[in-house]
């Protein structure tokens, strides 16, 4: 018995995170149509397949997996055709579907052939990591009774889920929808706490939980309702503390660090952007140190402190200077060059230099992917609050109606109407009868104040 339950869902783009069904119908004498089929139900991208695996055989073996995107695109090419015996139980874990179900076939075997012992040529690790498998499973049973149980494959299910989410952020941004899915995301992976599992797999729950707290969070301030981000940070950083997950909490600081600023707290959003700093992440990733340090240039330099703001943004580019690639959560797929850059665009904003400001807002959206529809408009409205502060009125009026456009068909995000706020503020200070302006402020105020 596995439980099974449907996440409430945002405009029906989540549905369930754990449905199957069986995919023999898609047998294809040459592609693995099977396997295809079940990655394109649950959306697995081959690289995103890999790390699902890596993570699950890390959870039964201790030690890291080694599957990349092209061992997956070989078996859907049907030019592997049946995995070893570890690859099988992995595999297995993950999608909770026999390898023969998912299209595989033993070589030399029929393709109704059912699900195969271990082959003798298999190594001695392999047959011992099978043999301790087997055990553990006949020695759990009698003690797990009428339990549901509870294994990796839910979590990979549950964190399915978040990458959905996740997806919709970055073309929408935060709405109220964004963050009950998240919450509903939260409730149903501790759910999963009432099932009989490992300590391991406990945690694992802990950490998504935790994780999808964190997104109802992060939709809160990106949606401008600050008061009940802070109470969904509060939530995320005890289920972070009891996963005793690096990421996660990395995550919480990150967040915690930008709810501050927009509160005015700046000393808080520093001391929040140290609290990223020092997790045990950012000392063996450097993609999470770059990230801490430009969370820390931004809070630097809102306090005025140029000094420690330039210092913490060269080190946010040295640290991204020596990332690698390597499995990581969806969430920090945001985070590369193209946002470094608009994080110093905010910097140099701050520290009252336009020019600068305005050139890394160009190089951000130049490398900033077409899917980040809303950080693109952030970065175009950052552009031209720069454009703007250096008395460019025309040229500054003229690329804000990229960012209504970026946006169109969707109200825009609370934090983008703050930041175009600002600029119409700051355009009627600078330029309060400028035609430009004047014709700004008719055609767009109504759109960015009521949104």
């Amino acid at each position: 018995m596995r439980y099974s339950h449907s996440l409430g869902g945002l405009d029906q783009f989540i549905t369930s995170l754990w449905a199957t069904r069986p995919y023999g119908a898609y047998m294809d004498a040459t592609r693995n149509a099977p396997l295809e089929a079940w990655m394109a139900e649950h959306n697995y991208s081959s690289s995103g397949l890999a790390r699902a695996l890596n993570t699950a055989f890390e959870d039964l073996t201790g030690k890291p997996g080694r599957y990349a995107g092209r061992t997956i695109r070989d078996w859907k090419a049907g030019r592997i055709t049946w995995p070893n015996s570890v690859t099988r139980q992995v595999l297995k874990a993950v999608t909770g579907l026999d390898p023969t179900t998912l299209g595989f076939v033993r070589r030399g075997k029929p393709p109704a052939a059912t699900s195969p012992s271990v082959p003798p040529e298999d190594d001695v690790n392999r047959r011992r990591f099978c043999g301790a498998a087997t055990a553990a499973a006949a020695v759990a049973a009698p003690i797990m009774g009428a339990r549901p149980t509870v294994g990796t494959s839910d979590v990979l299910r549950a964190r399915a889920g978040l990458d959905k989410l996740t997806t919709i952020d970055q073309a929408r941004g935060g709405h109220a929808a964004l963050e009950r899915a998240a919450l509903a995301g939260a409730r149903a992976t501790l759910e999963l706490q009432k099932g009989s599992a490992t300590h391991r797999v406990r945690q694992r729950l802990f950490s998504v939980a935790a994780d999808y707290t964190s997104m109802a969070a992060w939709s809160c301030v990106d949606a401008r309702q600050l008061d009940r981000a802070q109470e969904h940070l509060n939530e995320a950083l005890r289920l972070a503390g009891m996963a005793q997950e690096a990421t996660a909490e990395m995550r919480v600081w990150n967040s915690t660090a930008m709810l501050a600023h927009h509160r005015n707290e700046y000393g808080e959003a520093v001391a929040a952007a140290q609290a990223a700093q020092a997790t045990t992440i950012t000392r063996r990733d450097p993609l999470f140190a770059s990230l801490g340090h430009a969370r820390a240039a931004v809070a630097h330099a809102t306090c005025g402190d140029r000094q420690a703001a330039r210092r913490s943004l060269g080190r946010a580019q040295e640290s991204l200077a020596n990332v690698r690639q390597q499995p990581r959560p969806a969430w920090i797929a945001f985070y590369g060059p193209a946002e470094l850059e608009a994080l110093a665009a905010i910097v140099h904003d701050q520290l009252k230099a336009p020019a600068e400001a305005e050139r890394a807002s160009h190089r951000a959206l130049a490398i900033l992917p077409a899917q980040y529809r809303r950080n693109r408009a952030m970065a175009t409205a950052r552009l031209a609050l720069a454009q703007v502060h250096q008395e460019e009125i025309e040229q500054a009026c003229a690329t804000t109606a990229d960012v209504f456009a970026l946006m169109a068909g969707h109200p825009l995000p609370g934090r983008l109407r703050v930041v175009l706020g600002d600029f119409h503020r700051h355009l009627f200070s600078i330029a309060p009868s400028a035609t430009a302006a004047r014709e700004w402020a008719d055609r767009y105020r109504s759109e960015w104040s009521t949104a």
